[in-house]
């Protein structure tokens, strides 16, 4: 088999993925039992820059995700790939500055009231909950991407993105609501 885009060397990603999945999600399950800056400083710096960094990176992967899948509407495997490993190069710089900061820095709590208090919570759980869900979703589906897996790649792209799309926004979200508390 020739090493092309249409025809890749098939490569066996699944225990890479597993391996990843669990390492990501045991890492970031980890960081809340450190111990943690009181003042919100690490040797002077300010700690907070960094969920707003978090921000910026959800944005950007969002955005590179939407121009993903314009692109595979156009059947433009090339762009839609390269957006792909945009939105991973973005998530996997979340995922540093997401894990520096809940290393060193206490988590914020929400200050707000009322509606908006039970919005930001359901916001943030689901957003949790589906973040740890999105790590081996996305990964297999990058897998089966590579290897011109089409129709698995398909199969599983049709549920991973939605989500990862739902993810990056909603982190965008849970920033600006809790914004003010920090």
């Amino acid at each position: 088999m020739s090493n092309d885009i249409n025809h890749p060397k098939q490569r066996n990603y699944n225990p890479l993925i597993w391996v990843l999945s669990f390492v990501i999600v045991g890492v970031i399950f980890a960081t809340y039992f450190l111990p943690k800056s009181n003042d919100g400083t690490v040797l002077g710096i300010d700690l907070t820059v960094l969920p707003l960094m978090n921000a910026i990176f959800n944005t950007f992967t969002f955005l590179f995700l939407l121009v993903a899948l314009f692109m595979i509407k156009q059947k433009n495997i090339k762009l839609h790939r390269r957006f792909i490993i945009a939105a991973f190069t973005t998530t996997f710089l979340f995922c540093i500055t997401y894990l520096t900061y809940h290393a060193m820095a206490e988590s914020t709590s929400y200050g707000g009231d009322g509606t908006l208090k039970y919005i930001y919570y359901f916001v943030l759980i689901t957003h949790i909950v589906l973040a740890a869900v999105i790590v081996p979703l996305a990964l297999i589906s990058l897998g089966r991407g590579l290897n011109m897996q089409v129709e698995k790649h398909r199969k599983i792209a049709r549920i991973t993105m939605p989500l990862w799309l739902y993810v990056s926004f909603t982190g965008v979200l849970v920033y600006i609501m809790i914004s003010p508390y920090y």
